[in-house]
This record gives structure tokens, C-alpha cells and sequence, in this order.
């Protein structure tokens, strides 16, 4: 089966891609860096990365949700009531659709009321304090290797799109599509634009993109650490499984995808991560996970 073939098949419920659509485009519009703006040599071909555990590890929002907790955001409370989700995720390596949309939907609406220039600026210095450690040097290889090989290289990910822009921008890449949280003079209002940027709809918005920019799927690229993002893969000629998930590396072993994984003695760092978040719990270690508003306000 083709890469068109393969999309075309991608079960598609009402109005996903128009949805799909709207927030990846509302996403690309606004974070592609200055210094990809000239003409590819290659302008046919891109590549397209997840975040989450395949360009950094462990989630993005973590650690945003964390440094905004640390500039008083919001309250412990807020946090010890989300930190299990963010066990599940570090602990267990996989990706609960529903828990995602809780986590994002929450993530988007306790912004509300504060300023997009506000969240840029911080996410700035959240990047440099607590994610540009954490990019998993592998993944910005391959990055690069697009770049210098003149393609397009777009980050595509469930995160709110003020961090994904944020590392697209500082990884020099092409640009970035997440979730886009609704903005009215300025200022957050807590809804969504369009779909959370997960899944199928991550499909979708490649696909309006592709149509857009004029790309070959079939010459482009994708990578991702989860099986929740087939229908990304999918959709390109190049499927690369990066520190994949249990199902991930079945599906991309039965299929011969390329399988990289970066992660060094993982059952040993689980243990190691455990214990360290146990014992640091109090402290905040674990508090600081992915930001939930007390639903009681």
C-alpha cells in the first residue's frame, strides 16, 4: 500500500480534518522561524517530528507546567491533583488518548486571562532552564540531517503551540503545529482553536500542510516515540520509530520502519526514577507535573 493509500484509509470522524486543519494551520502560520523562510533546495520533501519523548525527554508540558509553577501560576494543589497522570506517562511510556486531552484542555485553560507575549517570554526562559537539556541529541541529528539536506523540518505535537514554537525556534527548525489556545487582542480566552492536535488529527494537519506547501508525502518523513501517531507515519514514504512505545516498535518491526532508540538501561532508570520522585515528592519533584485547575474554581 502507498503513503496515499495509506491516508486515505485513516478513519476520519466529522469534521476531523477540517478541524484538524484549522489548528495546524493556525499553529504554522505563526512559528515558522525566520531562517527557513528562504526556498528549500528540496521543496518537495520534509520531515515532520513529534515532541514528547522523541525530540525531548519525558512531556513538554511538564516542564512548562512546572516553571510556571515555580513564577506562582498556580497552587500545589493544582498539581498534586494532575501528578499520577505525569507518573503514568514518565513510568509507564505510553500515552493515554484521554488522559492527553485532559491534560492539554486543563493546560490551555488556566492560561486564560494572561497575555500571549506574557507566555512567550516565559516559555524562553523555561526552554533554557529546564528542556534544552533534555532534547535528545539523536533526534537533533536527525533533524539537522533534513536541514542541511535542504527539507523542511516541522515539529507536530499535541503541546500547546507556545512550546512548541518555542523549541522549533531554538532548534532551528521550519516550524512548529500544536494545539492552539484561542487568543482575543492579545489575550488567552482558554478555549481551543480548532482540534488538540493529537492522533488522526495530526494527520490532518500534515495533510492540509502537504496540500498547502506543495510536499510529496511519499518523499517525506516522520518521527514519532508513539503508536498513538500511526496515522502520521502513515502518511510518509520514510516511518521512523524513535525510542517507540511496545505497540510502536511491534507495528514498525512487522512493517520494516526504521527503529532508533536513545534511551540507555531504561528498566534501571525507571527504578532510579521512581524512587528519586517518591522521595522528592514533598519537595515538589512529582507535585510539578502536568498543571490541572482545582475544579472546585
Amino acid at each position: 500500500m502507498t503513503p496515499s493509500e495509506k491516508h486515505r484509509a485513516i478513519p476520519r470522524p466529522t469534521n476531523l480534518r477540517r478541524r484538524s486543519a484549522l489548528a495546524g494551520e493556525a499553529a504554522a502560520a505563526t512559528t515558522e522561524v525566520e531562517a527557513a523562510l528562504t526556498l528549500p533546495s528540496d521543496p518537495t520533501s520534509a520531515a515532520f517530528f513529534d515532541v514528547d519523548n522523541t525530540v525531548m525527554q519525558g512531556a513538554s508540558i511538564y516542564h512548562f507546567a512546572k516553571g510556571l509553577y515555580q513564577r506562582d501560576f498556580f497552587s500545589t494543589r493544582d498539581l498534586l491533583g494532575a501528578a499520577w497522570k505525569q507518573f503514568y506517562f514518565r513510568y509507564a511510556g505510553v500515552e493515554d488518548p484521554e488522559h492527553i486531552a485532559d491534560a492539554r484542555n486543563s493546560a490551555l485553560s488556566f492560561i486564560k486571562g494572561h497575555t500571549v507575549t506574557e507566555l512567550e517570554e516565559l516559555g524562553e526562559e523555561i526552554f533554557d532552564e529546564a528542556m534544552a537539556h533534555r532534547i535528545w541529541p539523536g533526534t537533533r541529528a536527525l533533524a539537522q540531517m533534513h536541514l542541511d539536506a535542504g527539507q523542511r523540518v516541522w515539529l507536530v505535537t499535541a503541546a500547546p503551540i507556545e512550546i512548541a514554537s518555542t523549541i522549533a525556534r531554538r532548534l532551528g527548525l521550519t516550524g512548529a503545529m500544536g494545539t492552539v489556545a484561542e487568543r482575543v487582542d492579545g489575550v488567552y480566552t482558554g478555549a481551543l482553536v480548532g482540534d488538540m492536535l493529537h492522533g488522526p488529527a495530526k494527520a490532518e494537519a500534515i495533510l492540509a500542510l502537504a496540500e498547502r506547501e506543495g510536499l510529496d508525502l511519499s518523499r517525506c518523513s516522520a518521527y514519532s516515540d508513539s503508536a498513538n501517531d500511526l496515522p502520521m507515519l502513515s502518511l510518509v514514504g520514510d516511518p521512523v520509530a524513535i525510542n517507540p512505545d511496545n505497540e510502536l516498535r511491534a507495528h514498525a518491526r512487522a512493517n520494516g520502519w526504521q527503529i532508533r532508540d536513545y534511551r540507555t538501561g531504561r528498566k534501571a532508570a525507571r527504578v532510579g526514577l521512581v524512587a528519586a520522585a517518591v522521595g522528592g515528592a514533598l519537595a515538589g519533584g512529582v507535585a510539578a507535573g502536568v498543571a490541572v485547575r482545582d475544579r472546585r474554581h
